[in-house]
């Protein structure tokens, strides 16, 4: 009963000055507004990235060849073929934990359907390549085993490529030509989206790696068996430096390397990598949020500027009140229910804001939001915190106020 009567009257008290609590509660609804939308916006980015590292598959090793020297010059890694589809065979079958390993060929090419034609990726794999990826088909099927040893002419689009040759029409079955060789479509792959580094990952077709060799991308007899880059899946998060460690054990073996010579490969761990690009997220959406956070405690002082105007105000109905009886934690309680009333209104008021404001920049920005029932209530906590905590010095203000002195106050 006690605590219904003081928020009657604290609620009283706020509607007698109405235009001062609104722009009392004003600091509030702005800090917390942005705590929400700051914070929206960095777990979106946040979620954005955790979608792109899915989307390039999961617990992924790349090995990249070695680099070229030309009079004193490296060329850089790539620039030299030092892997081989025998090593990709090796990585699969004698180190522990992988879980498949591919070699691949990569190019660009015209491909050509009907009077449509585009540039696009070319892709030579394996038939492991999908689930190294983590690549599901969307339509028809993926070449197999069958395909890559017979270098049969069949190709799989990504849905960028499928959509620029035949729009909503169906392209299996269809015959397309990149660089002058007819291919079969036999499928279509689901659609990846891009990556963290923006490449459109559905821009992409996939055919046989001897296919690609053969008749697309062209080789020497010398060089027959050479692959541009062994992609390995491993079978767990947890294996990764196992795996990473025992490749290039082996790579290092076959290669006939001296324990003096420098690796003519690199392996490169996208775990890693897209780790430290999460924690960048992270620590800009604590950083969006801190910054965030200064308007809440503008607005803090603000409540606790107009509590000590509102208890000089009332100085004489706090001396009556003690005279009939009231003690000081009845006033002390009061003043901090009308200070932690305004706060929470205004937190209120703020969540609409912030959830309004969050739609706002996804709509204009063209930015990924994200709202969790964490981030309201925690924007809602501060809020109730911040009554309390810069509402208390007014009220233990009122509180103990000498109760002659405020009788005789004018």
């Amino acid at each position: 009963m006690y605590l219904l009567a003081s928020i009657r009257i604290a609620l009283r008290a706020l509607r007698i000055n109405k235009l001062r609590s609104a722009l009392t509660m004003l600091g509030i609804v702005i800090g917390v507004g942005a705590v929400i939308a700051m914070v929206a916006v960095g777990s979106g980015a946040a979620r954005r990235i955790s979608d792109q590292i899915a989307s390039v598959g999961s617990n992924l090793l790349m090995v990249l060849p070695g680099s070229a020297t030309s009079g004193g010059l490296r060329m850089g890694h790539g620039s030299r073929m030092t892997l081989t589809e025998d090593d990709a065979r090796a990585i699969a079958l004698e180190v522990p934990g992988v879980a498949a390993a591919d070699g691949t060929m990569r190019g660009v090419a015209q491909i050509v359907f009907g009077n449509q034609n585009w540039s696009t990726a070319v892709m030579g794999t394996s038939p492991a390549y999908a689930e190294i990826r983590d690549w599901e088909v969307d339509q028809g099927k993926f070449f197999i085993q069958e395909d890559s040893d017979g270098s049969t002419k069949v190709v799989v689009l990504g849905q960028t490529v499928k959509e620029a040759l035949f729009g909503d029409g169906d392209a299996i079955g269809q015959i397309v030509r990149i660089r002058k060789v007819p291919f079969t479509v036999i499928g279509v792959m689901s659609r990846k989206g891009q990556t963290t580094w923006g490449q459109d990952q559905d821009d992409v077709v996939l055919i046989p790696l001897s296919t690609a060799k053969r008749r697309v991308l062209g080789v020497s007899q010398a060089n027959a068996r050479f692959v541009q880059t062994i992609q390995v899946k491993a079978i767990s998060p947890e294996v990764i430096p196992e795996v990473e460690q025992q490749v290039n054990l082996l790579l290092r073996q076959r290669h006939r390397l001296q324990p003096y010579q420098e690796d003519d490969f690199q392996v490169r761990n996208l775990s890693d990598m897209f780790a430290a690009q999460e924690e960048a997220s992270r620590t800009m959406t604590l950083l969006l949020a801190a910054i965030a956070s200064v308007s809440l405690v503008v607005g803090g002082i603000g409540i606790m500027n107009i509590m000590l105007v509102s208890v000089t105000e009332r100085t004489r109905e706090i001396g009556l009140r003690m005279a009939v009886g009231a003690k000081s934690r009845d006033i002390l309680g009061q003043f901090l229910i009308e200070a932690v009333t305004l706060s929470l209104i205004g937190g209120i008021l703020g969540i609409l804001v912030g959830v309004g404001g969050s739609a706002l920049i996804a709509i204009f920005a063209n930015w990924t939001t994200l709202i969790t029932p964490g981030t309201i209530a925690m924007a809602f906590g501060s809020a109730a915190f911040i009554g309390i905590f810069f509402g208390y010095y007014p009220a233990r203000k009122a509180a103990y106020m000498d109760p002659i002195e405020a009788l005789r106050y004018e």
